[in-house]
């Protein structure tokens, strides 16, 4: 997680630590498994509640290093109304891109909105590519916008639902087998028959319930 800047004004916000526990495989999906997290104490989270959470998780990601995200929130800090409007924009975008991941291999419909959404946000958002260091030593790539600084947050994730569409990854896009769960993933199993988002969660709860079940259908013979 990206560390606390203190700014004159704000701080960048850390998301929540289930943000942080990337299990997408893609970038793409894991900022479609940013908006229904449940923190621990039961109270339902969305990592893009506010501009300031949107840039902290876009932090954890390693999508913006410490010197953008504080440029960013200094600037919603003068602009709050394109702010606000950046904000919807990525939620307009996630919904846009939960589709496609759930209904994208069967659906034409999902993958043209999904295609459109792309278009229509890169076409604002131009700009060049920067691979820079960072200040704990390694490395961050960023795209330097040259036209709407805000959209340009979400070419990276712009970009890695594109490279779903031209590389045909779709086939392998899953939601969790859970019920419980609408975290969705990129199948990088050599098989492809992944069923969980992560194993020590939802599929240790699966075996429980099993076992369960197991125990009782017994009891009942």
């Amino acid at each position: 997680m990206t560390a606390i800047l203190q700014l004159p004004d704000q701080s960048i916000t850390p998301p929540p630590a289930e943000y942080t526990r990337f299990i997408g495989e893609r970038l793409w999906l894991d900022f479609v498994n940013n908006d229904r997290a449940v923190l621990r104490r039961g109270r339902a989270a969305d990592a893009l509640d506010d501009f300031d959470t949107y840039v902290g998780w876009l932090g954890a990601v390693r999508v913006l290093d410490d010197e953008r995200a504080a440029s960013m929130l200094r600037r919603a800090h003068q602009q709050p109304t394109a702010a606000t409007t950046a904000l919807h924009e990525a939620r307009r975008l996630r919904n846009v891109l939960r589709n496609l991941a759930e209904h994208g291999m069967d659906d034409r419909r999902a993958q043209d909105a999904a295609l459109a959404e792309i278009n229509r946000i890169l076409g604002r958002s131009a700009g060049s590519r920067r691979v820079e260091p960072r200040t704990d030593g390694g490395f961050v790539r960023n795209f330097v916008t040259a036209g709407d600084v805000f959209a340009g947050l979400l070419v990276p994730v712009i970009e890695s639902a594109a490279d779903a569409l031209v590389h045909d990854e779709l086939p392998r896009v899953r939601r969790c087998a859970s019920p419980r769960c609408v975290r969705v993933f990129y199948d990088a199993s050599r098989n492809g028959k992944r069923r969980w988002c992560e194993m020590s969660v939802c599929g240790n709860r699966a075996k429980a319930s099993r076992h369960r079940q197991k125990v009782r259908a017994k009891s009942a013979s």
